[in-house]
């Protein structure tokens, strides 16, 4: 018997809500204080559904992961795929680093990436985001390489490995607290920006 449309817009509303439940919990607890019970509890469903739609908790964590993904992927295309200078469309990396710290996904990011050291599913869904996003820079260092008449003894995918890490690492940084003059991240990333912005005028 086919489900009938409210059920099925219901349906896509509690798993919606247990994805969100989940990134809370993740936020506030941690992956290592992460339960379906306490999941269930923020979300205001039975435990049941947990089970139901994500079948345990490596399922939900990995629904969130995928969502995550798609989320993230797609904004990032939109955004490189602009016209303006590369200069600009870094800066816009930026920016997006700023948004993503101050709404937790990366906190939640980080998290999954420590859980995938322990776990294979996570490990392999953190790995299928990353290699992504890599992909997605590799294309924008190819265009930068036309652009500026070469990249020096870098290939695009290895530019493309130091911008990943870069990004990667200075959010491990920031989740520490290491944002000062000592230790200027987020000035260091933008002013990166700036060197672009020279090479390209220049």
């Amino acid at each position: 018997m086919a489900v009938s449309a409210p059920k099925r817009e219901l349906s896509a509303d509690v798993r919606m809500r247990l994805l969100a439940a989940t990134e809370t919990c993740i936020r506030e607890f941690g992956y290592a204080g992460l339960s379906t019970r306490r999941v269930a509890d923020v979300a205001g469903v039975p435990l049941s559904q947990i089970h139901y739609h994500f079948g345990s908790k490596e399922g939900l964590v990995l629904a969130l992961l995928q969502l995550q993904d798609e989320r993230l992927i797609s904004r990032q295309r939109a955004m490189f795929a602009e016209s303006e200078p590369l200069w600009k469309r870094w800066q816009k990396a930026c920016d997006f680093l700023d948004d993503d710290f101050a709404s937790g996904y990366v906190l939640v990011l980080q998290e999954m990436i420590a859980a995938g050291w322990s776990n294979k599913a996570v490990a392999t869904q953190v790995q299928r985001l990353m290699r992504r996003w890599h992909d997605l820079l590799t294309t924008v260092a190819t265009e930068a390489g036309e652009k500026l008449g070469g990249l020096g003894p870098f290939a695009p995918n290895e530019v493309a490995s130091l911008i990943a890490h870069a990004f990667l690492g200075g959010e491990a940084t920031l989740l520490l607290g290491m944002d000062d003059q000592r230790y200027p991240t987020r000035q260091a990333l933008r002013k990166f920006g700036e060197l672009l912005r020279q090479l390209e005028e220049g």
